[in-house]
């Protein structure tokens, strides 16, 4: 009955943890020392949110007894992992980060990937809040026509 809820809710939880995980890289977009790799700073790396559905054990369970298949029930976190691309290079020679030419390393963030992945889970957060009401509304009901 209240599965409905339960998937809006794993979603809305999901698209929380990506709208932080992109603000984390809006904010260190500037940042030339990230973390320690062999004895040297490396620029901070984009961090990128992984999803996957989550399987319903209960209606899994009961529809392989009935012989069919599973349903997803939602969505969980698999994984934050690293964007591989490369820093971006820029001469400035005075920086305190820069190397034996002159050159600096900068994180591989992109601000205006970043805004519209925000604004994606933006959205994407308002309309699991519509689903998420939208259910309630019809359970309400439900309830109003057993009085």
């Amino acid at each position: 009955m209240f599965n409905g809820m339960n998937v809006s809710a794993s979603a809305l939880t999901a698209q929380r943890l990506r709208m932080d995980v992109t603000s984390a890289n809006m904010a260190n977009a500037d940042s030339t020392r990230g973390r320690m790799v062999d004895g040297e700073w490396e620029p901070y790396r984009r961090k990128l949110v992984h999803m996957q559905s989550q399987q319903n054990q209960d209606f899994r369970a009961h529809m392989q007894r009935a012989g069919g298949g599973s349903e997803p029930a939602g969505v969980t976190i698999s994984s934050i992992g690293e964007d591989t691309t490369p820093f971006k290079e820029m001469y400035q020679p005075d920086h305190p980060d820069a190397d034996e030419d002159g050159y600096v390393q900068l994180p591989n963030v992109d601000p205006l990937k970043e805004m519209i992945d925000l604004m994606g889970a933006s959205r994407s957060y308002e309309a699991n809040i519509t689903a998420f009401d939208a259910h309630k509304s019809m359970l309400m009901r439900a309830l109003e026509i057993g009085r």
